[in-house]
């Protein structure tokens, strides 16, 4: 097995096959861990827990802690972030290395459909896995100075005095929880009607509430227009008329699949705007080249494409693994509050199922000891077909991206209401907000009316 790509998916897949007692090369022209663990998901959640800290800090008074924030060095924070992709690029070059993998260190082209072209040498394999990960999207924008997408927002070495995020989906609402915490001055310019628009309409005004006690500036329902560069960072103008100026533009409107220039179509790999088609299991229409993880059409998340490298892998070596299920796939955005999410929305289960047989139940964390100790204010919101199981589990306040394990588990099992009421939830923790959102479901609300 030939892997084009070292990113979450592809690597997954390596690992995976090397266990499964197959010949694999692994071709990466970076560094192993991709994205997510290099420019993406890993440094960007140590920059919100240094925000977070930040936060404990300023309001330590209200827990009788005297303490006060002296600064940011934006530095030492960076060192701190960089200690942890150093620690985790380690283990995972070894775990590569362990495994006798052959790692192709070079640019890979797809040349047939069994073979990678690595400077001017061929790389055979009876499977080729195409994992070439995805690039931030830039609206044609030119990214110098102080216009700038999340690679370059996550190597800053001062905090911005204030910033203008283009797009208020998940990297978008991270990068203004972070900054908003360490001193900046925010606004999200969002297209669509609502911040995180993918998550429940419930979770997004929650998110808006909270985004506003916080001060954190943002237009919804508003195009971009323009940046124009100032010599104080950039003037932005909007659809709607309005000037922002800020020191910089955060351009966050998503990510786009990297397969340009790579061979793909010329081997006749089906595509669609840059996408490569696959089925369920993987399969390209090409017979033998297999593709995973962002390239594929569906939530671009890391943990996403490694179950899809590690379904793929099996599937390679005979076995016959379940094909990952966009829908049953977590998500978390770790802004503060926490957003987690699994299954279907409420708009999506009555656009399947009809309203008549569609029932929801929110319990506010307001009744929950552990998030009053927190200071947080959010819910757990679960949908459910009538007498049937509970299609979708949405959880919004600090640290809930901790609960989404066992939303997972209750929407990929198909638990319905009194399933997971009557499951003993531990005291006092976050998770008996799921707990008592499952009693109000089932008709047994102890702590809230309805």
């Amino acid at each position: 097995m030939v892997v084009l790509g070292g990113g979450s998916g592809g690597y997954a897949a390596a690992l995976r096959g090397a266990q499964l007692g197959l010949r694999v090369a692994l071709v990466e022209a970076d560094k192993v861990g991709g994205t997510c663990l290099h420019r993406g998901c890993v440094p960007t959640k140590a920059i919100l827990h240094a925000a977070e800290t930040a936060d404990a800090v300023r309001e330590a008074s209200a827990v009788g802690i005297r303490a006060a924030l002296e600064g940011i060095d934006m530095p030492a924070v960076q060192e701190y972030k960089n200690g942890i992709i150093a620690r985790m690029y380690k283990g995972l070059q070894g775990l590569v290395s362990s495994r006798g993998i052959d790692l192709i260190t070079g640019w890979g082209r797809l040349v047939a459909p069994d073979a990678i072209e690595v400077a001017g040498r061929r790389y055979r394999g009876r499977h080729v896995v195409l994992a070439s990960g995805s690039y931030s999207k830039t609206m044609g924008q030119e990214i110098s100075g102080p216009v700038m997408t999340s690679e370059q927002a996550l190597e800053l070495d001062h905090v911005p005095a204030s910033a203008v995020i283009l797009g208020g989906g998940v990297i978008g609402v991270e990068f203004a929880s972070a900054w908003a915490s360490l001193g900046s001055q925010v606004t999200i310019i969002e297209a669509l009607p609502h911040l995180v628009p993918n998550e429940d309409e419930a979770i997004s005004k929650q998110l808006e509430r909270a985004f506003r006690k916080r001060r954190i500036n943002f237009h919804v329902g508003t195009r971009f227009e323009s940046v124009a560069r100032t010599a104080g960072g950039v003037q932005v103008l909007t659809a709607d008329g309005a000037t922002i100026d800020a020191e910089v533009l955060l351009i966050a409107v998503g990510r786009g699949p990297a397969t340009a220039n790579l061979g793909f179509e010329e081997v006749g790999v089906a595509m669609d705007r840059g996408f490569v088609l696959t089925d369920a299991h993987g399969r390209t229409n090409v017979p033998g080249v297999w593709a995973v993880g962002d390239i594929v059409p569906g939530v671009q998340l890391a943990h996403r494409g490694f179950a899809q490298g590690i379904a793929v892998a099996e599937r390679i070596a005979g076995l016959d693994p379940e094909p990952v299920d966009d829908v049953k796939v977590p998500k978390v955005t770790f802004c503060e509050p926490e957003i987690a999410s699994v299954g279907l929305s409420e708009a999506r289960a009555v656009e399947l199922h009809g309203a008549e047989n569609i029932v929801t139940s929110q319990f506010n964390v307001a009744g929950n000891a552990k998030s009053q100790i927190l200071g947080t204010q959010g819910f757990v919101k679960l949908v459910s077909l009538k007498d049937g199981p509970i299609l979708g589990f949405h959880a919004i306040g600090t640290r809930m991206g901790e609960q989404v394990g066992e939303g997972q588990l209750i929407v990929s099992w198909e638990a319905d209401a009194n399933d997971v009421a009557a499951l003993v939830h531990a005291h006092p923790t976050q998770n008996e907000t799921i707990g008592e959102a499952a009693m109000a479901l089932a008709g047994k609300p102890l702590h809230n009316h309805g």
